[in-house]
């Protein structure tokens, strides 16, 4: 933490907080943004629809539950590949500074009400395919938006209502969390949610129970195996394949090895890590130091090494 711009660093194994500091005047009781973290609670919530039949199936597309999207590339996608970051549909996460980032944020009006072209038309504006949907990973945060999208229709209410109903409150959550809405007032499925420290710890810990608190199973339990694990038919999300480092689950990280790990990982140092076997957690927000930027997972690895 001297080294590194860390505003809050948790550490549990199962129900015990081992470690807990904050720096920068940060305390137990500011709400830490997620940045990219809050895709994979949006592929928890669309896990848990699925659970209840209001979302039939990950093979089902999206134009089923938005009639926006009918015709488009999204539109056509199966819930899955979507999930998997492999639509392949043209969107550069990163090309041109951003640029395809800042025209989906300026459709929706996120920082200039007045330039709303709407969430859906917004979203349906990138509509080339450049690869068979489920054969290549490539980061595209509005993926995660076209399943939020899904889910609001499916479940017919509000992502934040959703979340609120089916694991804030199931999960005992000690605060209110705060989640970013467009111009049109839907949440963004890839980015503003807003919690205290321990909040996410508390989600961490029913991820690593693999989706169970205290006995009663909150996501299912077959979810969580399919969205942290790699059938032997999507090699290419495999750690070294999808990334350097990294695999891809349904919108959550997968750490290489034997051992299954994974973690929720957002801009500028935000993870949350999970270890199911040894229930340990850790929890790290931060401004992240470039000359520092691996000392986190050496961190995480020796914790699991120690504690697990």
């Amino acid at each position: 933490m001297s080294r590194n711009p860390v505003t809050g660093l948790l550490i549990a194994k199962d129900d015990q907080i081992i470690f807990e500091r904050y720096q920068y005047a940060r305390t137990d009781r500011d709400r830490f943004v997620s940045q990219s973290m809050v895709k994979s609670i949006t592929g928890l919530l669309i896990g848990i629809a699925i659970s209840e039949g209001a979302i039939k199936s990950v093979d089902d597309i999206p134009e089923t539950y938005v009639p926006g999207f009918m015709g488009t590339e999204y539109g056509r996608t199966p819930i899955r590949d979507l999930l998997h970051m492999s639509s392949g549909v043209d969107f550069g996460e990163t090309r041109d500074g951003g640029r395809d980032l800042n025209r989906l944020w300026n459709g929706m009006g996120i920082a200039f009400p007045e330039w709303k072209m709407g969430t859906v038309k917004s979203i349906v504006q990138f509509n080339q395919r450049i690869a068979p949907s489920g054969t290549r990973f490539y980061y595209a945060s509005i993926e995660a938006d076209v399943l939020g999208m899904v889910l609001q229709s499916a479940v017919n209410k509000s992502a934040s209502d959703y979340l609120r109903e089916k694991l804030w409150e199931p999960i005992g959550a000690e605060a209110d969390a705060n989640w970013l809405i467009d111009a049109e007032g839907f949440e963004l499925g890839h980015f503003g949610f807003n919690a205290v420290l321990r909040d996410y710890a508390r989600l961490g810990r029913l991820l690593a129970h693999d989706g169970a608190w205290d006995g009663k199973q909150i996501v299912p339990a077959q979810w969580m195996i399919d969205a942290t694990t790699v059938r032997a038919s999507d090699g290419y999300l495999l750690p070294g394949a999808a990334t350097k480092r990294f695999g891809y689950g349904y919108l959550l990280w997968l750490f290489p090895g034997e051992r299954r790990q994974f973690a929720l990982l957002g801009y500028k140092g935000q993870y949350v890590c999970v270890d199911p076997t040894s229930k340990v957690v850790m929890v790290h927000t931060a401004i992240e130091d470039p000359v520092h930027r691996d000392e986190p997972w050496v961190l995480w690895s020796a914790l699991v090494d120690q504690l697990g």
